[in-house]
């Protein structure tokens, strides 16, 4: 069984490693949530099944599933892919799941956080909470469990001692309302192992997880952010994009450095077409999936692996441009791209259903 802890991660001397430090491995969820995914989940599970047979031609990968799913997932997916019987409520792995730290003699451990589907946007989601603690039993990782509710798609650490966040979401009450901004940021230096709190303000526009960092902006290497960049004054997002590259010119990170930008173009705006609307019902929270509605999409949702980067292709006005520009930031790693409407209309993207798992062993 996997050990419970009482000490502090930071304490311990733990912390959670950079994005593009060695994986063992990633997770992911198999989707089905009906009120989520159109047409039975079927399309979604396509998209899912090319990100997961992408990310396994680089590294391993589990995907956790339910037992009724599990031989449909079997068929779909690369024989290589770990499959794990497991109940969920959806399929955001990077916000249900634990998030995986280790400490300089190489142990890993993990973060079990609350979580309450984004301040409420869908139940039930008793057995979301239940996945991080699922995860570090399968992989024997003692637990640490954070009293604070919070998502693995609102923090991006540079694993020198730095997170960015936003007030948008950490600071929103819907998630924390009793913790004061020093509340949390404390909780984020104890608990990730940082010493540097970044907060940029509001995230991507219509982005219905009260705005994750990884819609907006993430760590490329210590000191280089990329951020996603509007050049239209109409756009609420061009607003949104200068207030973040203004507080990023301002900030230096845990050591020091001033932070190089990296602009990322924003794709769209994509809005849900008549045929990928799903009519929710009143039982599922505050979430809408009505034609029309701008979809939250972002390139900065992309997934650092060992040797290559997952990216979402989103708008063929805008694919090239910004394959480009990761291909630059990231000359040693291969740039691969997958098709993930069907994962935007669902609420997130590549970097929403994948959670890293670092080289470490458990203790």
């Amino acid at each position: 069984m996997s050990e419970t802890l009482t000490s502090l991660p930071a304490a311990d001397g733990f912390r959670m490693p950079a994005e593009w430090e060695p994986h063992a491995g990633t997770w992911m969820i198999w989707p089905e949530r009906p009120d989520n995914w159109r047409e039975g989940a079927a399309p979604a599970q396509a998209a899912f099944a090319e990100v997961a047979a992408a990310i396994a031609r680089f590294e391993p990968l589990t995907m956790l599933v339910s037992a009724r799913q599990w031989r449909n997932a079997r068929d779909m997916l690369p024989a290589s892919v770990r499959l794990i019987e497991t109940t969920s409520d959806d399929s955001w792995c990077r916000d249900s799941g634990a998030t995986f730290l280790v400490d300089a003699a190489g142990r890993l451990r993990g973060v079990d956080w609350q979580f309450n589907a984004w301040g409420g946007l869908y139940a039930p989601h008793d057995q979301d909470e239940m996945i991080a603690a699922k995860m570090l039993e399968a992989e024997r990782a003692p637990r640490y469990a954070a009293p604070l509710v919070l998502e693995g798609g609102s923090i991006h650490v540079d694993g020198e001692g730095t997170v960015l966040t936003t007030e948008e979401c950490l600071l929103n009450p819907n998630r924390n309302p009793d913790f004061s901004r020093e509340d949390i940021e404390q909780y984020l230096k104890d608990y990730l192992g940082v010493s540097k709190v970044l907060w940029l303000g509001a995230g991507l526009v219509d982005d219905e997880t009260s705005g994750h960092i990884d819609n907006l902006a993430c760590f490329v290497r210590p000191g280089v952010v990329a951020l996603t960049w509007c050049e239209d004054p109409l756009d609420p997002q061009y607003a949104i994009s200068r207030d973040a590259h203004e507080r990023l010119s301002a900030m230096t990170d845990a050591r020091g450095r001033s932070l190089e930008i990296v602009k990322l173009p924003l794709p769209g705006p994509l809005y849900r077409a008549p045929e990928e609307a799903i009519d929710i019902g009143p039982a599922a929270g505050s979430m809408s999936r009505g034609i029309g509605e701008r979809l939250g999409a972002s390139y900065a949702n992309f997934y650092i692996g060992n040797g290559f980067i997952l990216m979402p292709l989103l708008d063929p006005a805008h694919d090239e441009e910004a394959r480009g520009i990761l291909a630059t930031l990231f000359p040693d790693r291969q740039v691969v791209g997958v098709p993930t409407r069907e994962i935007v209309l669902g609420g997130g993207n590549i970097h929403c259903i994948t959670q890293q798992q670092p080289v470490g062993r458990a203790g």
